[in-house]
């Protein structure tokens, strides 16, 4: 089902670029316990979890981050704050090479690589059998989220799902990052993509492969020369066309929430799904502000709210609630 969101932005924060910047950027992080758990990955690679708090049972929320995102991205840190103090127990799991410690393989993650993810909650449910999942995936990690609920169709791992800002069609994505404005945010995250790519570069000659990584500018160009060809694709647009998550919806079977911003400038106006490129378990809202996992509304600068958590929280208490029978608490 598609319907519009009743999110209303706050009167001092409708442009679609202070939407995007002032909470990712200005909102203080919060204060978090965090213990860190290497998990060792099928391939000889590793990637890191983050739990936050201190329970050692009960109902678990995983987040996964959006491009170059880590513990330290606030859009993150603040839900996983909110999430253990309403009794859940929380953990950031973070992408390769996300968690401030390259990782062993010339490859490392992209939109659609949901291998990571998978291997994850299985392990954590052959240590806690029977233990109740939730999963939350923002941008990126939206796209990879949808993509694996789509592939594994009716899954009895995780609950309930929930994304925010998804790329779903990847190729349209690449090309509006490149336009106007939106073509800051490329060039700032291409700096820390190129950095990451440098500081393998040796590991990526040894796999056959030695771009110019500095001379890359644009996704698609780092998704032609790296991502594709480490990843097994034949092109950026070969890539593009298989990890979309646009062509998983209408598989998944998990009851999931999708919140979306037509002004999202990571994307264009036709990028969210249509009703036919859905499935029943499927919940799509759309407004017409919000950014890119922004969402900020509240009727003073001083005393902003943050309705992407809120929402969040609301669909968790009616489709994952602490026990059953029972309701969360923001």
């Amino acid at each position: 089902m598609i319907r519009v969101s009743r999110f209303q932005p706050a009167w001092w924060l409708r442009n679609r670029h202070l939407q995007t910047i002032v909470p990712n950027l200005f909102r203080p992080r919060p204060d978090i316990h965090v213990t860190r758990e290497r998990i060792e990955l099928p391939d000889g690679d590793f990637v890191d979890a983050d739990w936050v708090g201190r329970r050692s049972s009960g109902p678990i929320v995983v987040l996964l981050h959006g491009l170059e995102g880590n513990i330290e991205s606030r859009y993150a840190g603040w839900m996983l704050k909110r999430l253990d103090e309403s009794g859940y127990r929380p953990v950031l799991l973070n992408f390769r090479s996300c968690s401030g410690e390259v990782n062993r393989k010339p490859n490392s993650y992209h939109s659609g690589h949901t291998a990571d993810f998978d291997h994850f909650v299985r392990l954590v449910h052959e240590r806690e059998p029977g233990v109740r999942m939730a999963a939350i995936g923002y941008s990126l990690g939206g796209n990879a989220l949808l993509k694996w609920l789509g592939e594994n169709g009716r899954q009895d791992l995780v609950e309930t799902g929930i994304a925010a800002s998804v790329p779903f069609r990847l190729a349209e994505c690449s090309e509006a990052v490149n336009e106007g404005l939106s073509r800051i945010y490329q060039k700032h995250l291409m700096g820390r993509m190129k950095a990451t790519a440098i500081a393998k570069q040796d590991l990526i000659r040894a796999a056959g492969h030695d771009p110019e990584i500095h001379s890359l500018k644009t996704f698609r160009d780092f998704d032609e020369a790296l991502t594709a060809p480490l990843h097994g694709f034949a092109s950026a647009d070969d890539y593009y066309d298989r990890c979309s998550s646009i062509r998983f919806l209408e598989s998944i079977c998990t009851p999931t929430l999708v919140i979306h911003a037509k002004d999202d400038p990571f994307m264009r106006e036709t990028t969210p799904p249509t009703e036919d490129e859905i499935s029943d378990f499927v919940e799509v809202e759309l407004s017409e502000h919000g950014g890119h996992v922004g969402f900020v509304s509240g009727r003073w600068p001083w005393k902003p709210r943050y309705f992407l958590e809120e929402r969040m929280f609301e669909h968790l208490a009616q489709h994952f609630p602490l026990a059953r029978g029972t309701q969360a608490v923001a």
